[in-house]
């Protein structure tokens, strides 16, 4: 019995030392804080997505500098007894032109703020033009008018009316700059999440074949960038599959009920055909990126816990992609984005973003040449690494071209 138990422990002792003596176990205690850390970055880039999109709502007055007076003195009455309810949204002044009709209907079609109900003309009569979801803003615009000339009569008309204005709904064919935001935020969590679920598929395919020699055989007859190269293709192959099939599924779910569709509302800058055209291009460098980079662990691990341990800093990382992709979604021109858009993990998800709020073609074959540059170089690194770590062939200087080769 005593012989049995301390062979049990000293089984014990080596699988437990087996797993925390390495590097990557800290990384795996502390997981859970990594993915409420960078789960609160995606939280926060929706957030900001929302907060943008309502912040970008506009509605506006044209008016001669007389009248803008008496309507801000008017509006500071007013906005605080509405501001408890939601209230309006910022109202600007525009100052009066030659030809007013035409000034507001070019702002309901600007693609720099939502303007989603403008007001024109004399006091007395009004012109208010609004979009049709907002009937509450045209109506506080119709009250900014009537308060204006109560004031200047001395409040002596009672209940008599002294405003009447002349209300217009009018629907744009511009999308809305919070529209375009959604539309980007939605393609960077999609490609994301299918990016994520298929390319883990490939990171036990070269462990396997290491351990039943079959990568072997394939380096004696081929080059190893084109063996890894050629897996890659390969298993992107089945994700096309697996994407055409619920694709598939979607749009005869679309077609059936046209009203899925209008829910969604998107409304990409650059127009729907090349937008989807543009996020398959970007689902394909992405999941390149992030398969080249699991093929390149498959091929140093040795084990299925090797894998695990070793798949779960790529999977934090690519978590941060998100978060940083989905923080330039929600932001587009700022800093963070244009950050997000040439760092080449997290390039494919935030030009997709930017495609949903930029008309400009020119920026994507940019990116789309850069980040297949950065397929190539993750491949080639990948294969020099399983080329000395696994083959014993050359020494590490030699294979990243800083000696010469030590064949063994």
């Amino acid at each position: 019995m005593k012989l049995t138990l301390r062979q049990t422990f000293i089984i014990a002792r080596r699988d437990f030392l087996a797993v925390v003596a390495t590097p990557t176990f800290l990384l795996f205690l502390l997981a859970p804080l990594f993915m409420i850390i960078l789960g609160g970055l995606g939280g926060s880039g929706a957030s900001q997505v929302a907060q943008s999109s309502a912040n970008a709502s506009r509605i506006a007055i044209i008016a001669t500098p007389e009248d803008e007076a008496d309507l801000r003195a008017a509006e500071k009455r007013l906005r605080p007894l509405l501001d408890r309810f939601g209230g309006p949204p910022e109202l600007q002044y525009v100052p009066m032109h030659a030809d007013p009709k035409m000034t507001a209907y070019g702002l309901l079609k600007s693609n720099k703020a939502d303007y989603i109900a403008v007001m024109y003309g004399p006091l007395e009569q009004p012109e208010i033009i609004h979009h049709p979801r907002a009937t509450g803003s045209s109506a506080f615009l119709a009250e900014l008018a009537e308060q204006t000339l109560r004031t200047r009569k001395g409040g002596l008309f009672g209940d008599m009316a002294l405003s009447k204005a002349t209300v217009t709904a009018t629907q744009t064919s511009v999308s809305s700059v919070g529209g375009r935001q959604t539309t980007g935020y939605l393609a960077v969590f999609t490609i994301f999440l299918v990016t994520l679920l298929l390319a883990g598929q490939s990171v036990g395919m070269l462990a396997e074949e290491k351990s039943n020699k079959v990568i072997e055989i394939l380096a004696a007859a081929a080059p190893l960038e084109a063996v890894f190269l050629g897996k890659l293709i390969g298993m992107f192959g089945v994700a096309l599959l697996f994407v055409g099939f619920w694709g598939g599924l979607a749009a005869i779910a679309v077609t059936a009920i046209p009203e899925l569709l209008a829910a969604a509302s998107l409304q990409p800058a650059i127009g729907m055909p090349t937008f989807l055209i543009l996020c398959g291009l970007y689902f394909t460098m992405a999941y390149m990126l992030l398969g080249a980079v699991f093929l390149g662990v498959g091929g140093q691990a040795g084990t299925i816990r090797e894998i695990q341990m070793l798949s779960l800093p790529i999977t934090v990382f690519q978590v941060a992609m998100f978060g940083l992709s989905s923080a330039a979604a929600g932001s587009p021109g700022s800093s963070v984005a244009r950050f997000a858009e040439v760092f080449p993990f997290s390039s494919p998800f935030a030009m997709a973003a930017r495609a949903a709020t930029d008309a400009s073609l020119w920026p994507h074959l940019l990116a789309l040449l850069w980040q297949g540059l950065w397929v190539a170089i993750t491949i080639w690194i990948a294969a020099r690494l399983f080329r000395v770590g696994v083959l014993k062939s050359g020494s590490w200087k030699s294979a990243f071209g800083f000696g010469r080769s030590k064949l063994a």
